[in-house]
């Protein structure tokens, strides 16, 4: 059963990085990133600037923390972009199969639905934690040639890698309901946006609804590992969310055998 998985992850890993799409979304979330940073870190060095020249201010300067005016921002930019970008990946893996024909062989292969799900699963989170890896590129930066806690900033990372894979098991749900890319990255990306935005109205509502919109809503677990709380609350949600979506994507998978 494992040896299966695994064939299927590599075969997928392996089809991504054969379709240019994969290789154009690599390189724009790491210009994104990189120009964020960029401008993050020149607006930390403004204020440290701004505070240093008044003498009155010159323990302000001191106080202010690359983690809340670096890190938290990058994370939190980095986290909508792959909103965005995590569709166009995931789109492909059940739809193209479709498309091309291969879903029907797929299918009546000694493989399991089960089996087939977690190994798309695992190649596609396989290419999206290299993205989130090559940005760690940019906390090398800070730790080399500035004083961030390596604490907080490590369980920021975690959060944002839990959110990733989170998004590519709704990806990949969106890719399993149609046999159209297109319509499977716009399906996701609706998803997705839904899942950010889902707690908004929480303010507003009365309880327990308000506490039922937040606990669903990505962000505000996420946003909590970004602050280098690592509660138990949140990674049960990540993982839920993963093992949920991949048994709806089984379920939607194994619905084709019965049509």
């Amino acid at each position: 059963m494992i040896r299966n998985v695994l064939t299927i992850a590599g075969r997928e890993f392996r089809s991504i990085f054969t379709s240019p799409i994969a290789y154009v979304v690599l390189t724009g979330f790491l210009l994104l990133g990189g120009w964020f940073f960029f401008n993050l870190v020149a607006r930390f060095n403004l204020l440290v600037s701004l505070y240093s020249s008044f003498q009155q201010m010159g323990d302000a300067a001191n106080q202010l923390n690359l983690n809340e005016f670096v890190v938290a921002p990058l994370l939190q930019n980095l986290a909508v972009i792959l909103v965005i970008l995590v569709p166009m990946i995931t789109m492909r893996s059940f739809a193209e199969e479709k498309r091309t024909g291969t879903y029907e062989l797929l299918l009546t292969s000694p493989i399991g639905t089960g089996q087939i799900v977690v190994g798309k699963f695992l190649g596609a989170a396989g290419f999206i934690t290299i993205m989130v890896a090559l940005t760690g590129i940019y906390g090398w930066i800070l730790v080399a040639y500035g004083n961030p806690e390596v604490g907080v900033m490590l369980a920021g990372y975690l959060g944002l890698l839990l959110l990733a894979l989170a998004l590519v098991a709704v990806g990949l749900f969106a890719s399993s309901l149609t046999e159209n890319q297109i319509i499977a990255a716009v399906t996701g990306l609706v998803m997705l946006l839904l899942l950010f935005v889902i707690a908004w109205p929480a303010d507003s509502a009365g309880e327990p609804v308000a506490s039922i919109l937040r606990y669903i809503s990505v962000t505000e677990h996420f946003s909590e590992m970004v602050q280098g709380i690592i509660d138990t609350k949140s990674l049960i949600y990540f993982s839920s969310m993963v093992v949920g979506w991949m048994f709806l994507t089984q379920r939607s998978v194994e619905s084709i055998r019965w049509r």
